[in-house]
């Protein structure tokens, strides 16, 4: 049985949901609180994936996931050192995505210090933003975007705007580590467009992934749209499907993100 830790602690809040969509993809789910596994970090062991879900770690007065990021470099860099590189997934959502770019597991570990060489700062707008956005997939390599050409779902930060040096970027560009960027349909980008890009993310960059596809990171929430009434238009979609004859679905696109996860251990 594949088995996924969430971890939750303070301010954290999608803890639940991001549960549910690993246990409805076919997984064992575990939330733990932050002391719990510094207290018994061996826990680590038994999982084969480590989830950082979206909310407000310590309420962000530190700016976005840099308190959590602190708390685990000083109590668990080594063990969580350990995971990245054995063949294991990591997810990190939102303050998730935040969390694990502090730490410097994304774009990736350098010779196993906690460097950060990307930052998700407060979003052009100046102000929280919380709607539905149009994604593409880039990365051929990303264990959890297998399959996913043009996918949509919510996004809902304050601090969500992606930025590197040109020399980062352009690494990631050149080692198909950009997972989704930001888009206004299938086949065009939101080309810093607001709302189409939300925050003011640097090539339209909605999510990166590491060098060996196993660890993403990603500003838009795809627990929040795993079933088809889910969706921001879901009404529209049903009207359109039962005029046609056809059978309105259950699930909805985010759930292949937790699919793929759980299947790659299969």
């Amino acid at each position: 049985m594949v088995k996924a830790i969430l971890l939750t602690g303070y301010g954290i809040n999608c803890e639940e949901e991001t549960a549910f969509a690993f246990k409805k993809a076919g997984a064992e789910t575990e939330i733990i609180h932050v002391n719990d596994l510094i207290a018994s970090p061996k826990r680590l062991e038994e999982a084969q994936i480590l989830a950082f879900p979206g909310g407000f770690s310590y309420g962000d007065d530190t700016g976005s996931g840099n308190a959590l990021a602190n708390k685990i470099r000083n109590n668990l860099w080594e063990q969580i050192a350990d995971f990245t590189e054995a063949e294991k997934l990591i997810l990190g959502i939102c303050n998730g995505f935040q969390v694990i770019s502090n730490l410097g597991i994304l774009p990736g570990i350098q010779d196993r210090k906690p460097m950060r060489t990307v930052a998700l700062s407060h979003n052009n707008s100046a102000r929280y933003e919380c709607r539905w956005v149009s994604l593409k997939s880039f990365s051929k390599k990303c264990v959890f975007t297998k399959g996913i050409d043009f996918i949509r779902m919510p996004v809902a930060h304050g601090e969500g705007k992606f930025s590197a040096s040109e020399e980062t970027i352009k690494q990631l560009n050149e080692s198909d580590q950009v997972a989704f960027r930001y888009a206004k349909n299938p086949e065009e980008l939101a080309k810093g467009k607001f709302p189409l890009n939300p925050n003011g993310s640097a090539e339209d960059i909605a999510g990166i992934c590491d060098k060996t596809g196993r660890i993403l990171g990603m500003m838009p929430h795809p627990e929040r749209n795993i079933f088809f009434t889910q969706q921001d238009d879901w009404t529209l979609q049903a009207e359109k499907l039962k005029r046609e004859g056809k059978a309105l679905p259950i699930e909805s696109d985010g759930l292949k993100l937790f699919r793929n996860a759980v299947e790659f251990f299969r």
